[in-house]
């Protein structure tokens, strides 16, 4: 059976890592990161939207509200 603790020097020296060291690391990391390309999805046809149903309640809250920019 291993023994899955931690050498005391190592711990030690894991928890003297401080935080700018940690930022410094991160920044020095982050260039070779990639970042997807955010999908963006394609608007739906009207026509394609078929067998929605609103309860009448929820329809009149929608309809109280007030437009976008009023």
């Amino acid at each position: 059976m291993r023994n899955h603790t931690v050498p005391r020097e190592r711990a030690v020296r894991e928890s003297d890592t401080s935080l700018a060291e940690l930022r410094g690391d991160c920044a020095r990391m982050a260039p070779h990161w990639v970042k997807p390309a955010a999908a963006t999805p394609a608007p739906v046809p009207p026509s394609l939207i078929h067998g929605v149903t609103v309860p009448p309640a929820s329809a009149r809250l929608i309809d109280g509200m007030a437009e976008y920019g009023d």
